[in-house]
């Protein structure tokens, strides 16, 4: 006999809420305008490249995002946190950005291990034996561990910019912002930071690149945004960026930046 029970209907999985998003934001700096109506929702996990010339907006951008720039107009919202100019909104999104910068601020008097410990100890609040557990860690998965008693200058760039990223994930982030992280460093060190960041974004980390490194956005990016002169012209993934870009803009950069 049949049963007369029916199946019950599947239950719909909530929207996940996008990571970041920016709606209608602009930056002024005085009356140079820095950027117009930038519009992006980024994904839990996604990892978005942003390239452009330069002076094009894409640092603004991103320091916009952890509010190292405020910003004139618009909204922007990080992990379900609205970003104001409140000192308490700022430290909330702080916690769960980490940035890496061109050149890799790292205190030179303290050694390595005291660079990656110093904010999870003063701002999370962390033991010392904890920060420093994290952060052997997180220097042995930059493969640089067998340095961390060192002191920045003893270390080649891209070794200093590895830490740099280590440094950055001690903190527990939810969202990492790169900001051109290889644009300073020797060709033949470029590849230990991408290869370094290849793993982070395989690890799912939440990822926004400002490069000019298209080998690495080929590789990693879910979508690749170009911008200029404060705006976005064009994004989509990577096949179909450099395959076939729609504006002539973006095929002007590629033309010249894949010339090289």
């Amino acid at each position: 006999m049949a049963s007369t029970q029916s199946a019950a209907a599947p239950v719909a999985s909530p929207a996940i809420a996008p990571m970041i998003v920016m709606e209608a934001v602009e930056k002024w700096y005085g009356p140079y305008k820095a950027l117009t109506d930038i519009n992006l929702s980024v994904r839990q996990g996604e990892k978005i490249v942003l390239c452009g010339p330069s002076g094009s907006g894409k640092s603004t951008l991103i320091r916009c995002i952890n509010h190292l720039e405020g910003y004139s107009k618009g909204r922007i919202t990080v992990g379900g946190v609205n970003l104001t100019e409140s000192a308490k909104t700022i430290d909330a999104v702080r916690r769960d950005v980490g940035m890496v910068f061109q050149q890799f601020n790292l205190f030179p008097h303290m050694t390595i291990l005291q660079n990656c410990t110093l904010s999870p100890m003063r701002t999370l609040g962390q033991s010392k034996a904890k920060a420093e557990a994290t952060a052997r860690r997180l220097l042995e998965r930059v493969k640089i561990l067998d340095q961390a008693d060192k002191y920045p200058a003893q270390l080649s760039g891209g070794q200093q910019q590895r830490v740099a990223i280590a440094r950055a994930l001690c903190m527990e982030p939810k969202v990492m912002l790169f900001d051109e992280p290889t644009s300073a460093l020797d060709p033949e060190m470029v590849k230990e930071v991408l290869d370094t960041m290849i793993g982070l974004a395989e690890d799912g980390m939440t990822m926004i690149v400002v490069t000019h490194e298209m080998g690495f956005a080929r590789q990693v990016a879910d979508r690749v945004i170009f911008m200029a002169k404060g705006e976005i012209v064009e994004e989509g993934h990577p096949k179909d960026f450099f395959t076939a870009p729609k504006h002539e803009r973006t095929r002007a950069f590629l033309g010249e930046i894949l010339r090289h």
